[in-house]
């Protein structure tokens, strides 16, 4: 089902169709391809429907590569999942490829994304699966975690330890056959389309292409946080598996204002957050790591007692960091007093924010955070 409207026109706060048009000109004339690996990212999963569509005319193709018909640029198009398949505009298919002509962008859910859109039915609906070029991939990765004004040099060390991140994860996901990541930041990276991208990130990228990080001529899990509070973490104190990369390395963010918080909870807050204990009493943290983060967390209620141990510990409070204290105000409420923003582990986007003012280079903040480690070109088709 065609909708009546261009797709500028959902962006008329913004001037509507013909300054978008101006800016993907710009971006595709300014920002070429470097790179041949291509990702998959999912960025809407198991929906009924989806809008989608392509800032130039794009051509449709069906599972057999078959060339179904035409759809026109800057318009938008309702997907949906149908016994069978996928419907689209007056077609039906087991699934649809959208190829924008020339250097035209797709439109996915709300956003616009480089490369092309692959529709599939999946278990619980649809899911719309943009398939990309690693590096013009990262070109929205790296605005969407970090500023586009920081120093370069921070810059570069992110985009190698997100292109490092991603193939981590796609070869992890190998054996899916619909995607290799999602576009979320609560397990992937944030990866919002051609929005988040700027100039000084296409150079970043661009003079990095093709670098990652190994191990023993592994590829390895190149995580990063927001910022540790002062020190980073031993992974095994937050996942409980070793890494010989991933140790505690003192920091360079503690003096970063986002990194301290507070958080006030009343006691039926953390009952509604945690089941099974009744009207919570106390909080009590059990063990900590060698750096002060807590690595269990006991939570005594009327009706019994729970403990939450590593990852959990901040994930079932939304907590920003596991480095805090506890008091408890005479309203009764428990404060949670903390530094850090993440899980601690690998590379401080702040501390290499930090370490780029002090004049390090990208080798030399990656080589802090990663231990024993080695920049290598993609071997990966």
């Amino acid at each position: 089902m065609k909708f009546q409207l261009y797709l500028g026109a959902l962006f008329s706060s913004l001037k509507g169709r013909h300054w978008w048009l101006g800016i993907f000109f710009w971006l595709a004339l300014i920002a070429p391809s470097q790179a041949s690996v291509i990702l998959r990212v999912a960025i809407q999963r198991e929906v009924n429907q989806v809008n989608v569509g392509a800032s130039t005319t794009a051509v449709v193709k069906d599972s057999s590569g078959k060339t179904l018909g035409e759809l026109p640029g800057m318009s938008a198009f309702s997907a949906q999942a149908v016994p069978g398949g996928v419907a689209l505009d007056r077609w039906k298919s087991g699934l649809f490829w959208i190829e924008p002509k020339g250097k035209g962008f797709v439109y996915i859910g709300d956003r616009w994304y480089r490369g092309r859109t692959l529709l599939v039915p999946t278990q619980k609906g649809l899911t719309a699966v943009n398939w990309v070029d690693l590096e013009e991939y990262l070109y929205s990765v790296l605005g969407g975690e970090m500023s586009s004004s920081w120093p370069q040099e921070a810059l570069k060390a992110q985009a190698i330890a997100a292109r490092t991140y991603a193939l981590f994860e796609r070869e992890k996901q190998r054996n899916n056959p619909v995607y290799d990541l999602g576009d979320t930041p609560d397990r992937w990276q944030i990866y919002k389309g051609v929005s988040s991208e700027a100039r000084s990130i296409y150079n970043a990228v661009d003079s990095t292409a093709g670098q990652v990080l190994t191990h023993n001529n592994k590829i390895i899990l190149s995580v990063f946080h927001a910022c540790s509070g002062g020190h980073t973490e031993n992974v095994e104190d937050v996942w409980g598996n070793a890494l010989p990369y991933l140790r505690a390395v003192p920091d360079f963010d503690q003096n970063i204002s986002a990194c301290n918080w507070v958080r006030s909870f009343s006691s039926g807050e953390v009952s509604a957050k945690i089941a099974g204990v009744g009207n919570v009493t106390n909080l009590i943290p059990e063990t900590f790591s060698p750096f002060r983060s807590v690595k269990a967390l006991k939570i005594i209620g009327d009706k019994g007692t729970k403990v939450l141990e590593g990852e959990a510990v901040r994930t079932a409070l939304k907590l920003k960091s596991t480095r805090f204290s506890v008091t408890k105000g005479a309203d009764g409420n428990f404060v949670l007093q903390g530094l850090g923003h993440g899980h601690g582990l690998g590379m401080s986007q702040w501390g290499a924010y930090t370490l780029a003012q002090r004049g390090a280079n990208h080798l030399q903040i990656l080589g802090h955070y990663y231990k024993g480690v080695a920049l290598t070109p993609i071997q990966a088709k």
